[in-house]
């Protein structure tokens, strides 16, 4: 019998690949039980005082500043900034002083750009709090940081842990006390719940992608995105599908997608298109509402049609990007299947130096 690996591949079915649900729940929890450490923290610098806090990071952490950041800036009237590390280090950043909070996260602990960075603003006198997900890791050592928390993975979570004791801190989150009883019982639960719930969508879906691109290996893929939604969009196509799938992708925010990218959309062109539920979803039910007038190769992606027991509507917009990231945990788990693209492997990134 002839070896077909792509009906290999089909005959193993939707089977929540690469899917731990104690780890997961282990995960989540943990960084939701950081949040005495975090308020201590907070407290802290708060009896200090400072002027403004700069949320810092470089690629996927990046990404996620610019997630709190936008969360931030329609709530709290405290000075937030979202900042690229490579950027402050050739621009600077004047507002930044040694008054200023830098807050940034590190997988590695030894991203080079983090390190100067982080030399950089230690030099000017502004304080840093560092998550590290790397014990003894180059950032991790005492000249690096004032306040360091060392916990793996949950980048954005741990961010929005912060914003949210900082906007309570200011007046700003009166319902601070609830949001967090029901993180606390119902969040890691529900985004098991969710991968478990989109497994066999996430099979198909990958399915499809895996067979359009080996017809159009040089045709991007489009992902679009507002709100805490464009971060994860931002994420997903340059960490994910361009880092770790090797996959042609260009992301863009909703307002923007209407000048200049909606007239290279045609019918065949694939599209994802992430609704989320904070402030700035109307901006992407308009790209909802465009789309099927142009394209037949689109996809929406809405968290507002995912389950989440135990957590209030007001609230949800908050999570909504972590919701979306445990459909996406699905996909890559079957995109790497069909496409025998182990997730680990790079060509260039931290191959030799550049």
């Amino acid at each position: 019998m002839k070896y077909q690996p792509t009906a290999w591949a089909e005959s193993q079915g939707p089977c929540l690949r690469n899917f731990n649900e104690q780890a997961d729940l282990d995960s989540v929890n943990g960084a939701l039980a950081l949040r005495p450490q975090l308020e201590n923290i907070i407290d802290q610098l708060w009896a200090e005082g400072f002027d403004r806090v700069f949320f810092m990071g470089i690629g996927g952490t990046y990404a996620s500043a610019q997630q709190v950041e936008v969360y931030m800036r329609g709530r709290s009237a405290l000075d937030i900034h979202a900042e690229s590390a490579a950027e402050y280090l050739t621009t600077g950043n004047r507002r930044l002083t040694e008054r200023s909070l830098v807050i940034y996260s590190s997988v590695s602990g030894n991203t080079v750009e983090m390190v100067d960075m982080v030399e950089k603003v230690k030099a000017q006198g502004a304080r840093v709090l560092a998550f590290i997900d790397t014990p003894g890791s180059l950032l991790t050592q005492p000249d690096k940081w004032d306040y360091l928390v060392v916990y793996p993975q949950n980048e954005q979570l741990k961010f929005y842990m912060i914003a949210n004791y900082l906007m309570y801190k200011n007046g700003e989150f009166p319902d601070y006390a609830r949001y967090n009883r029901e993180m606390e019982s119902s969040l890691a639960q529900g985004l098991v719940e969710i991968e478990k719930a989109a497994d066999s969508w996430a099979y198909e879906f990958a399915k499809s992608k895996a067979a359009f691109l080996r017809e159009h290996p040089d045709l991007p893929h489009y992902f679009i995105g507002a709100g805490n939604q464009w971060g994860a969009a931002y994420s997903y196509a340059m960490c994910y599908w361009e880092e770790q799938l090797w996959i042609r992708t260009k992301s863009i925010t909703c307002p923007e997608f209407f000048h200049g990218m909606q007239e290279i959309i045609t019918a065949d062109t694939p599209v994802t298109l992430f609704i989320g539920e904070d402030e700035q979803r109307p901006l992407a039910e308009r790209v909802a509402r465009f789309l099927p007038k142009v394209c037949g190769n689109y996809t929406v992606i809405d968290t507002k049609e995912l389950p989440m027991p135990g957590i209030s509507p007001q609230f949800r917009g908050s999570i909504s990007h972590l919701m979306m990231h445990a459909v996406n945990n699905r996909v890559d788990a079957y995109l790497e299947l069909f496409l025998r693209h182990p997730l680990s492997i790079r060509r260039y990134y931290r191959q030799f130096d550049y």
